[in-house]
């Protein structure tokens, strides 16, 4: 029940953000349109879009809420709970923002496989969440951590997907995906994107969890007697 008391509570914050919705929902648009003449690009470009969409929602989102969780988990709030209530929050704003850009996909794209870009959006929403919570906990400010973001998804564009590093890159799953939704090829590209999703996500949502039980645990003081003891000292 916390943890949904937290999700509701984090997509009510989040909806009164209505100009970081909008823009939520435009940037995945501008790298679409960019190279929509060159249908493989721009579903792949698209789930990136997709990606550091939500993953600049997520940082803002925890990073926004750093404070309030400080006072929640010193009156008895799980870390658990509020770590995984502001994901689920964020996963429900990000699925129907996915969901939409599969209905234009569906409808202006001649795609093999057009359930598979359902998919590829999917998962991509999925792994943009704890992504962006893991490096609003490594750089605890808003500007700091959006240009931190920002390598990060700009590399999924400029390195060559055949590249070994790629592979080390956290949405390398969706040019996996993507491959298996637009051309003709086997199932090994869809186990191979969905291996390395699940990779992805087992890693992030680990990190990000224990990170959150380590930053929230309280602080063990001392007995009073002891306190005590230590004033008299000083």
């Amino acid at each position: 029940m916390t943890t949904l008391t937290v999700a509701v509570t984090s997509m009510r914050e989040l909806a009164r953000r209505r100009i970081a919705l909008l823009f939520i929902w435009l940037l995945p648009l501008v790298f679409y349109v960019a190279r929509i003449d060159v249908h493989w690009q721009a579903i792949r470009f698209l789930a990136i879009g997709v990606g550091w969409a939500m993953a600049t929602l997520a940082l803002f989102s925890h990073v926004g809420a750093r404070r309030l969780d400080q006072r929640l988990a010193v009156i008895g709030a799980s870390p658990t709970a509020l770590f995984f209530g502001r994901q689920l929050a964020l996963i429900a704003i990000g699925f129907p923002v996915a969901g939409g850009y599969f209905l234009l996909v569906a409808a202006t794209q001649d795609v093999v496989r057009v359930w598979a870009v359902g998919l590829l959006l999917a998962t991509t929403v999925l792994i943009a969440a704890p992504i962006g919570a893991v490096v609003s906990l490594v750089v605890p400010r808003e500007l700091e951590g959006a240009l931190a973001l920002l390598p990060i998804m700009a590399l999924q564009l400029l390195v060559d997907p055949a590249d070994t590093i790629a592979k080390t890159l956290p949405l390398w799953s969706t040019r996996e995906l993507s491959a298996y939704a637009i051309e003709l090829v086997d199932a090994d590209r869809l186990w191979h994107g969905l291996l390395h999703f699940g990779f992805v996500l087992t890693l992030f949502v680990l990190a990000g969890w224990l990170a959150s039980i380590i930053r929230l645990a309280p602080a063990k003081l001392p007995p009073p007697q002891i306190a005590a003891d230590h004033l008299r000292a000083g």
